[in-house]
C-alpha cells in the first residue's frame, strides 16, 4: 500500500510539472526554426521526389519500373495492376493510390508520352480528359514496354549503384542505365519547394541523332538535328525560331502549340483532333461556352465531344455563313485551343538541381552513359580475369590428372584436400577450390583440354576490355552504337507538325460585318437594329421623356467612342452589343461600358477609319476641332482621360468628316453661325480651341446646332469671318414662328 501510494504521489507531481509548463513559449530564432524544421523537408521534396535526374525519372517512376522489371514483366505477360502496385510498397511506400497514378501516366492507354514504358490493358483514361478517369487497380493489367529493355539492358552489371530501400530488406538502383537520353525524351513535370521542373518531350530520332553529333564533336546547330518538342498529343508548333533557341541555349522559354481541326463542310462544322498538351477538352468546352454566354461569339449552334475509341474529336456546329477560319482564330486567342508549355530544364546532378540548356544536358547524360560503359566493362573484365585465373590452375591439372586424383584420395581429411592440391600443384586457394569442386565424370583429359583451350579466347577479349577503358573514344563508338540501335528499332515519325507563318489575331476581321441601324437616345440607351428587323418593326419603345438623339445606318464592324461629363472617353466596337429590336429599351451605355459613378453620356462618335474631326463646343463660346486620329491607340485600350477640355462645361460635340456651318446661341438670345473651316484642327485632345463667340458678363453659350439653308432668314446678318464674334439678336422676321433653339 505505501509502495501503491509512493507511485501516485510521483504521478501526480509530475502531472502538476506539465500543467506549470503549460503555455510557455519559448524564443527560437526564425533561422533555426527554418533550418531544423523546415529545410529538412524541403531538401527531401527536391531530392527525392519532384525533380527528375540524368537518367530522366523521378524516384517514384524508377521504383516502380524497377519493381516490374524484378518482376519479370519485361518479357512476361500482363499481369494485374494491382499485383505490381502491391510489389512497389516495398520500395515506395507512399501508399497505393500515388503509385498507381504513376503507373497510369506511364501507360500507353493513358497517352502523355511519347515514349510510353508500360503496355497497359483496360481502361487507364486519357491524358487530354480530366473526366475520363481510369479504372481502378483491379480491373487492369499491364507489363513493361519493349523499349524498357534499353533501361535495364546492364543494371545486373555493377553499371549503377544499389541501396538499400526503407526497411533494408532489398535494394534498388539509384539511377536506371538508360542507353538513350530519354530525359529528352519524354515530358517531365514537377513541383519542388522554391522551384520547379518541366522538361517538353522530344522526338527519339532526333534526340539520338543530335546526341550522336554531339559525342563526335561535330560543330552544328543543333535546330538543325533538334527541330523542336514533339508532343504524345500532337497539334501544330508554332515555329519560333529564337524561342526554339533560347530554350536549347538556356533551358527556360516557352512555346506555342495550335490544335489541329478540319472543317467538315457537308455538315458546316469543325473537327478538332488535337489539342495542346497542356490543356483539356473539358477545359476548352467550359471556355467556348463562356464565350457564347457572353455573347462574344456569336458563330456557333452548337459544341459536342465526340471522342471515342477512335481517339480525341471536338465536333463545333457553325451558323450559316460563318467562315471557319476566321473563327477558329477567334478561338485561337480566346480559348486554350492554342496554349504555350512553358519550359525550364531543372534536372538533378549529382544531388545538386542545375538549370541546363539542351547541349548541357546532353553532355550530363554522356557523362553519365560514359560512366555506366566502363562500370560495365570493368564487371565483364573482372569476370573475365576471374575465370581465365580459374582455368590457369586448371591447365596445371592438366600436366597429372592421376597426381590430382591420388592427392584427394590420400587426403585423409575433407578441409584438407584444398591445402593439399595447393602445395601439390603450386596454385592459390581459389584455383585449388576449384579444381576440388569438379565433378568425378569431368576428371578427363578431354573436359580439361576442352576448358584450357578457351584461355586464348579469355586473353584476347581482356585485352580488348582494357583497350577500351583506357580510350574514350572507344566508350563513344559503343555509346553511339547504342543510340543508333534504338533509334531504328524504336524511332517514330513525329506527332506534332510546324506551323511557320500564321496571322496575327485581328478581332475585326472575325467580326461579321453586316448593315445595321444605330439609334441612340439622350438617357444613353444604344439599339442597334438590322434593317430586316426595322422593317416590320413598330414604334420604337423609349423611357418616358426619353427621346432618340443620334441614328445612323452603319455596319457592325465599327469602332464607338462614346464621350461622358468627366471629360473621359470609353471605346468599344459595335459588335460587342447585341442586335435589339424597336420593341425593346436596348442596351443602357453607362452600365455596359462601366462608367465610373455619377458619369454620364454626353455624346457619341462611330468611325471605321478615324477620319475626319470632332467638334467641341464650350459654354464659354470655345471651340476645339481635335483630330478624330488622335483617339486611335496601338494597344486595345478601353477608356481614356483628358478626352476634350474640362476647363467649361461642354455644350455640344460633333462628328464631322467634311466643314460645314453650325448655328451658336448664347443665353441672352444671340445668333452666330460658324464655318468650322475657319477653326485650325488640333491633334491634343484636350485643347481649349479658340474664342468664336464673345460673351457678355453671366452669359453662356445655350445650344449648338448644324446649320442648314432655310433654318433662319437673313442668315447673312449671322454670318462672320473674323472670328470671335458677339452675334446678333434675331428679329421676327429672321426665325418666324417655327424655329426653336
Amino acid at each position: 500500500m505505501a509502495k501503491k501510494h509512493v507511485e501516485q504521489s510521483k504521478s501526480a507531481s509530475m502531472d502538476n510539472a506539465y500543467i506549470q509548463g503549460a503555455g510557455v513559449v519559448e524564443n527560437q530564432p526564425i533561422t533555426e526554426t527554418l533550418e531544423k524544421n523546415y529545410m529538412p523537408y524541403a531538401m527531401s521534396v527536391i531530392l527525392s521526389r519532384a525533380l527528375p535526374q540524368i537518367d530522366g525519372f523521378k524516384p517514384s517512376h524508377r521504383k516502380l519500373l524497377y519493381t516490374m522489371y524484378k518482376m519479370g514483366l519485361l518479357n512476361g505477360k500482363l499481369t494485374k495492376s494491382a499485383n505490381i502496385v502491391g510489389s512497389t510498397m516495398k520500395l515506395n511506400p507512399h501508399g497505393d493510390a500515388a503509385i498507381y497514378e504513376t503507373m497510369v501516366r506511364l501507360s500507353r492507354g493513358y497517352q502523355a508520352l511519347l515514349i510510353p514504358y508500360v503496355e497497359s490493358k483496360g481502361n487507364f483514361g486519357r491524358f487530354y480528359s480530366r473526366d475520363m478517369a481510369y479504372a481502378a487497380s483491379r480491373y487492369t493489367e499491364a507489363k513493361l514496354a519493349p523499349i524498357c529493355s534499353e533501361l535495364f539492358r546492364e543494371i545486373d552489371q555493377d553499371t549503377v549503384d544499389l541501396v538499400p530501400n526503407y526497411d533494408n530488406t532489398t535494394t534498388e538502383p539509384t539511377l536506371l542505365p538508360t542507353t538513350f537520353p530519354s530525359i529528352l525524351v519524354n515530358s517531365n513535370v514537377g513541383i519542388a519547394v522554391s522551384m520547379a521542373s518541366s522538361i517538353c518531350p522530344f522526338n527519339l530520332d532526333e534526340v539520338c541523332n543530335t546526341t550522336i553529333k554531339l559525342i563526335k564533336g561535330e560543330e552544328f546547330d543543333i535546330t538543325e538535328t533538334l527541330l523542336g518538342p514533339d508532343f504524345p498529343g500532337g497539334g501544330l508548333l508554332i515555329k519560333d525560331e529564337i524561342a526554339l533557341k533560347n530554350i536549347y541555349e538556356t533551358g527556360r522559354g516557352s512555346i506555342k502549340v495550335r490544335s489541329r481541326y478540319s472543317y467538315d463542310k457537308k455538315n458546316n462544322c469543325i473537327d478538332i483532333t488535337e489539342i495542346p498538351y497542356t490543356t483539356t477538352v473539358e477545359a476548352i468546352m467550359d471556355k467556348i461556352v463562356n464565350l457564347i454566354k457572353q455573347n462574344k461569339i456569336k458563330e456557333i449552334s452548337d459544341i459536342r465531344d465526340e471522342t471515342d475509341l477512335n481517339g480525341l474529336k471536338l465536333t463545333i456546329d457553325l451558323k450559316r455563313g460563318t467562315n471557319a477560319d476566321k473563327l477558329m482564330s477567334k478561338l485561337y486567342h480566346h480559348t486554350s485551343l492554342e496554349d504555350a508549355y512553358s519550359c525550364n530544364f531543372n534536372v538533378l546532378i549529382d544531388g545538386v538541381p542545375m538549370v541546363m540548356g539542351v547541349r548541357e544536358i546532353i553532355e550530363q547524360w554522356h557523362k553519365f552513359r560514359q560512366n555506366c560503359v566502363k562500370r560495365r566493362v570493368k564487371f565483364d573484365l573482372n569476370k573475365k580475369e576471374n575465370k581465365l585465373h580459374l582455368l590457369k590452375g586448371l591447365s596445371k591439372i592438366l600436366l597429372d590428372i592421376d597426381k590430382a586424383i591420388r592427392i584427394v584420395r590420400e587426403t585423409e581429411e575433407e578441409n584438407e584436400v584444398v591445402s593439399n592440391l595447393m602445395i601439390g600443384f603450386g596454385i592459390d586457394e581459389i584455383q585449388a577450390e576449384y579444381v576440388a569442386e569438379i565433378k568425378l565424370r569431368h576428371l578427363n583429359r578431354e573436359y580439361i583440354l576442352k576448358k584450357t583451350q578457351e584461355k586464348d579466347q579469355l586473353i584476347e577479349d581482356i585485352n580488348n576490355l582494357r583497350s577500351i577503358l583506357d580510350n574514350d573514344k572507344k566508350i563513344d563508338l559503343i555509346i553511339c552504337d547504342e543510340l543508333k540501335e534504338v533509334s531504328k528499332k524504336y524511332g517514330k515519325p513525329r506527332k506534332t507538325d510546324f506551323l511557320y507563318l500564321i496571322e496575327e489575331y485581328d478581332e475585326d476581321k472575325t467580326t461579321a460585318d453586316y448593315a445595321v441601324n444605330l439609334f441612340l437616345t439622350a438617357d444613353g440607351y444604344l439599339k442597334k437594329i438590322t434593317p430586316q428587323s426595322l422593317r416590320t418593326s413598330g414604334v420604337q419603345k423609349l423611357k418616358e421623356n426619353d427621346k432618340i438623339v443620334t441614328h445612323l445606318e452603319t455596319t457592325n464592324n465599327t469602332d464607338l467612342l462614346f464621350f461622358s461629363n468627366k471629360a473621359q472617353v470609353y471605346k468599344t466596337n459595335l459588335s460587342k452589343f447585341n442586335d435589339s429590336k424597336a420593341s425593346l429599351l436596348g442596351d443602357y451605355v453607362p452600365a455596359k461600358l462601366n462608367f465610373d459613378d455619377g458619369e454620364k453620356l454626353v455624346g457619341m462618335v462611330a468611325t471605321k477609319d478615324y477620319s475626319g474631326h470632332i467638334l467641341f463646343f464650350f459654354q464659354n463660346g470655345k471651340l476645339a476641332k481635335v483630330t478624330l486620329s488622335s483617339y486611335m491607340t496601338k494597344t486595345n485600350r478601353k477608356k481614356l482621360a483628358n478626352a476634350y477640355s474640362y476647363l467649361s462645361n461642354l455644350c455640344a460635340m460633333f462628328q464631322e468628316n467634311a466643314a460645314g456651318e453650325y448655328l451658336i446661341v448664347s443665353s441672352n438670345q444671340k445668333y452666330l453661325i460658324v464655318n468650322s473651316s475657319l477653326i485650325n484642327s488640333k491633334s491634343t485632345r484636350n485643347s481649349q480651341g479658340i474664342s468664336v463667340m464673345k460673351l457678355n458678363k453671366d452669359c453662356f453659350v445655350k445650344s449648338v446646332t448644324p446649320y442648314t439653308e432655310g433654318m433662319i432668314n437673313n442668315s447673312y446678318r449671322f454670318r462672320t469671318k473674323n472670328l470671335p464674334a458677339r452675334g446678333v439678336v434675331p428679329k421676327l422676321e429672321d426665325v418666324g414662328e417655327q424655329l426653336k433653339l
